[in-house]
């Protein structure tokens, strides 16, 4: 029988790209989000409506998944959300919407899974961010939640090896509704897209599938060696001084 995977956020974007590489590397695959079954969606993939920072939804969906597909072997954390506001221009609400889903979702999951896991063994990849090391401006909550996921990574995967392997990706620029929001808030949003391209050595900017093929890899026992680390993936951007001249 296949191995089961859980991607959270799974209906478009980087989180598609996932459940479609992990299907095609012969997971049974479910996913979720907090609308209704996208169309496109493939029939094999199970969906489950769920809003993982409520603990009974991710309950309710690892439970799903265990139902349908046998136990889960691997999850990948990929549900976020971005509000686009400095501490001082932040509510309660905005506190509460990024924390919630991209903090309290992630720590939901992974303390649903894990006694599982602990036991018969398991993999976990959360989505982090380049703006959990590297502050992008007006972002100030987005940037302290991928913090926040970089932290419990390291954290599962020393409480919980050695059945439990725990790994965290670090994406940058990927071209995304979100990243596209992000560009928006620029004063000249096509410059500043120039700009930030200019910064990548590799001459582009990320797809969705560069994330889902770095996914695929920690979930192999290609890599059975790595846990508890954070990579990053974005072309070059962090690696380069922004005085380098051959960036400009």
């Amino acid at each position: 029988m296949a191995d089961s995977a859980i991607v959270t956020g799974g209906s478009r974007g980087i989180g598609r790209a996932i459940v479609m590489r992990l299907r095609a590397e012969g997971y049974h695959v479910t996913t979720c989000g907090r609308g209704p079954r996208p169309e496109d969606l493939p029939e094999d993939v199970l969906w489950v409506t769920a809003d993982v920072s409520r603990t009974a939804d991710a309950t309710a969906l690892l439970g799903a998944a265990n139902a349908r597909f046998g136990q889960v072997s691997v999850l990948v954390n990929n549900a976020g959300v971005q509000v686009e506001k400095t501490v001082a221009d932040s509510d309660d609400a905005d506190w509460d919407l990024v924390m919630n889903v991209n903090c309290k979702g992630v720590f939901n999951m992974c303390r649903a899974v894990l006694p599982q896991m602990t036991r018969d063994g398991g993999n976990i990849v959360n989505i982090g961010s380049i703006s959990g090391m590297v502050a992008d401006p007006s972002m100030a909550l987005y940037n302290a939640s991928k913090a926040f996921v970089h932290g419990l990574t390291r954290s599962i995967a020393v409480d919980h090896g050695p059945n439990v392997r725990c790994n965290a990706i670090r994406p940058g620029w990927i071209m995304t509704e979100m990243a596209t929001d992000g560009f928006a808030l620029a004063n000249d949003p096509e410059k500043a897209m120039a700009d930030a391209l200019a910064r990548h050595p590799v001459g582009r900017f990320g797809k969705p599938e560069d994330i889902a093929n770095m996914v695929a890899w920690l979930a192999s026992d290609q890599s059975a060696y790595v846990t508890g680390e954070c990579f990053t993936v974005d072309g070059g951007m962090t690696a380069a001084s922004p005085l380098n001249p051959g960036l400009f």
